[in-house]
């Protein structure tokens, strides 16, 4: 039972990076002795992989893992030539991809993992030839694969409205999880985290990317329109070339493009509340990892966002800032994260096994 796994995106601090950091170890940490395990990575020494050393889990001359590096960029003509010369060297039996972005002509059968439609819905202005590549590599996986995992019911959905019965029939939805370092933080790290972000005052917190279907913009426009910069500041925890395009007109709201995931807990727990109004989510891992640290939320009722919210959120109609900016005035209280009961990572690991091992 050789398995090959997608790993290249887990060098990158973005979502999928996140999803497969926290994933693929506690896969390879749950799964049964009789399977082979072959990661294709960016590097061999990309950081991420210390967590599966520390786990005595060292590919150092084991039989049964092994890394290959593949430099070829993603969604290019090399990555289409070279790729699946690799996987058909590797000799494994399986194929799994963390993302819907497997090779047309991959050798082997595969799982594909599909997070979201957001290209079918907000192309956050992609150019032309990109879109036409994404749809292509995501009717392929459809097609082709073995089985699909998707992240969330309405991500389920989606998928089924646009390719019907050939993706419903193969769907398994295995959600995300929130990690165990998201709990509420100490004093004395809040103390730290405020130091270095220079935040004296109460604030409120963003956390995520700032493309098109985020709507940050909005949330900017909402809080400035408000009185709430009179004696509160606004985070945002987001980067990238959107995000240098965001206007900001009150010294109030403060944007930080490199905040590490090793900060987070302490933010969320110094924090107000948590925000985003946000009108496309296919999970919305962000707002697990809040109420793990017990923190407040708000959100909009919009998409899978229902989903990981539970009665102590506040969710608003999405595109109605009137309805958002009563929501931050008014925020819902700190909750005691210890009576929270979310996914973890461990029951995701395990969904994933299942599929394998009935797959193979």
């Amino acid at each position: 039972m050789r398995v090959g796994i997608d790993c290249r995106f887990a060098a990158s601090p973005h979502g999928l990076g996140r999803y497969t950091r926290s994933l693929i170890p506690e896969v390879l940490r749950q799964a049964p002795a009789d399977f082979e395990f072959v990661l294709f990575v960016q590097s061999v020494n990309d950081p991420w992989l210390e967590t599966i050393k520390t786990n005595n889990q060292s590919f150092d001359g084991a039989q049964d893992r092994q890394l290959i590096t593949s430099n070829s960029p993603h969604y290019s003509l090399t990555e289409q030539l070279q790729f699946p010369s690799l996987i058909k060297k590797s000799g494994i039996d399986l194929f799994y991809s963390p993302h819907f972005n497997v090779p047309l002509r991959c050798p082997v059968p595969f799982i594909a993992t599909i997070h979201d439609l957001i290209l079918h819905r907000y192309p956050n202005h992609a150019p032309h030839l990109k879109r036409i590549a994404y749809r292509k590599l995501m009717k392929y996986a459809v097609k082709k694969s073995e089985a699909l995992i998707v992240v969330s019911d309405f991500t389920s959905r989606e998928v089924s409205s646009v390719y019907g019965e050939t993706a419903q029939e193969k769907m398994h939805v295995i959600g995300e999880g929130v990690a165990s370092v998201f709990q509420p933080a100490s004093e004395s790290d809040i103390r730290a985290v405020r130091e270095k972000y220079q935040l004296e005052r109460d604030f409120y917190l963003y956390v995520g990317s700032a493309k098109e279907h985020k709507n940050v913009q909005m949330l900017i426009d909402v809080f400035e329109a408000s009185h709430l910069a009179e004696a509160h500041d606004l985070v945002l925890a987001t980067g990238g070339k959107e995000a240098t395009s965001l206007k900001i007109r009150s010294p109030a709201i403060k944007r930080f493009a490199d905040v590490s995931d090793s900060d987070l807990p302490a933010l969320y727990t110094a924090v107000r509340c948590f925000v985003t109004a946000s009108l496309y989510e296919g999970y919305c891992l962000p707002i697990v990892e809040a109420r793990a640290c017990g923190c407040p939320v708000i959100a909009t009722d919009a998409t899978a966002i229902p989903e990981v919210c539970d009665e102590t959120c506040a969710l608003v109609s999405p595109n109605d800032p009137n309805a958002l900016s009563r929501a931050m005035q008014s925020p819902p209280k700190r909750s005691a994260s210890g009576h929270t009961v979310l996914p973890q990572w461990e029951e995701s690991a395990h969904g994933v096994l299942k599929l394998l091992a009935n797959l193979i």
